[in-house]
């Protein structure tokens, strides 16, 4: 609930995501057994709440998500690349790998921001770090893992 509310900022819209996450659970886990439950849970109701954001503000987005959309897209999007040619599945295992060599902190302030959605105050509020150093972080890692992708060839 709380995550489909950090993307979606409205309590029945994130009540409607959380039923439609498992109805959608419901539906497909008789052919799937997923390893890890909860973060399956976790990604339909995140995929379904970034759904459903994009259908209620085709022209006006909130602006939190859409930064955080926007910020992760410097680092992964490339003009000359489509989807036909990434293997996303790459690309996650770099992410991850990328996630792995970063200290403890660090991965909290980004997955807490790429992940989560959290805000940049809730982030240095759960961190006790400054907002400013949480921005500084974050833009350093986005810049790291840019660096990090295009030395594997992936964007």
């Amino acid at each position: 609930m709380s995550v489909a509310n950090n993307i979606l900022n409205d309590i029945s819209d994130s009540e409607e995501c959380v039923n439609d996450t498992y109805l959608t659970a419901w539906n497909t886990i008789p052919p799937q057994r997923p390893k890890y439950f909860p973060a399956f849970l976790f990604k339909i109701v995140k995929n379904t709440a970034i759904t459903r954001f994009y259908y209620n503000h085709r022209e006006k987005r909130r602006k939190e998500v859409s930064v955080s959309f926007d910020e992760l897209d410097e680092c992964v999007a490339d003009a000359s690349v489509t989807d036909d040619t990434v293997n996303l599945r790459e690309i996650a295992d770099a992410v991850n790998e990328f996630l792995s060599g970063l200290s403890r902190e660090k991965r909290v302030v980004f997955v807490r921001r790429y992940w989560y959605y959290d805000s940049i105050s809730q982030i240095a509020q759960l961190c006790g770090i400054s907002e400013e150093k949480t921005k500084s972080m974050l833009m350093r890692m986005r810049n790291k893992l840019k660096d990090f992708l295009q030395k594997r060839g992936l964007i």
